[in-house]
Order: structure tokens, then C-alpha cells, then sequence
């Protein structure tokens, strides 16, 4: 799988590097829990040095907005 391989700080926690990262959480922590085996286990706030993989996910599609004034 490719992607991207983020090192941990302490106190690190994944929604917000998926927010960093992907530039939305909604979906992509249940993404990067799949793609990094045993991660869940390690809890919500991380320690320093572990390596996560952030795998290369499509960009969401965008709607085109209508304005009725156009």
C-alpha cells in the first residue's frame, strides 16, 4: 500500500493528524486504522516515535453548488 508514513510526537492523537493530513477526519481515521494493524490498541493519545501509515485515499467529490441567483 502506498502512502505516506507520519512519526509521531508525543501527545499526537489520529483524528487530528488525519485532519492534517487528509484535511478532513469524518472517514479517514477508520481508513488509517485499517491500514495500520494493531494502532487501535496503542489508545487515543499516542506516544512518540510511532509510525503510522497515512495511505494515499481519493479526494472527496465536490458538488458543484447552485445559487439560484446565477
Amino acid at each position: 500500500m502506498s502512502g505516506v508514513t507520519y512519526v509521531t510526537r508525543d501527545g499526537d492523537c489520529l483524528d487530528l493528524i488525519c485532519f492534517r493530513h487528509y484535511g478532513r477526519s469524518s472517514g479517514m481515521v477508520e481508513r488509517v486504522l485499517e491500514a495500520n494493524y494493531g494502532l487501535a490498541e496503542l489508545g487515543p493519545i499516542y506516544p512518540e516515535n510511532v509510525e503510522i501509515l497515512l495511505p494515499d485515499l481519493p479526494k472527496p467529490k465536490v458538488r458543484k453548488e447552485i445559487n439560484i441567483w446565477e
